[in-house]
């Protein structure tokens, strides 16, 4: 999980696999699933909850972070 520049307000967050991970890297694991978080990212989502939907509406991830002060219309950055 990064945080990227990006969006109408600032910031966006991107998830991908990578199998390259680096010694300074902040990693969790939840239930087996490893998440992998770089150090220019991790102050951005401390105190974040990532969590999976599964269903016909609002299906897949989603992150709830306590650091963002408004979001974009779209939902897709913040600030």
């Amino acid at each position: 999980v990064a945080v990227r520049p990006g969006g109408c307000s600032g910031m966006s967050y991107e998830m991908f696999f990578d199998a390259d991970i680096a010694a300074d890297d902040v990693q969790a694991d939840y239930g087996g699933i490893k998440v992998v978080v770089d150090p220019a990212s991790a102050p951005y989502l401390d105190g974040a909850t990532l969590e999976y939907k599964d269903g016909l509406m609002d299906a897949g991830f989603t992150i709830t972070n306590p650091n963002v002060s408004r979001t974009c219309g779209c939902g897709q950055s913040f600030s």
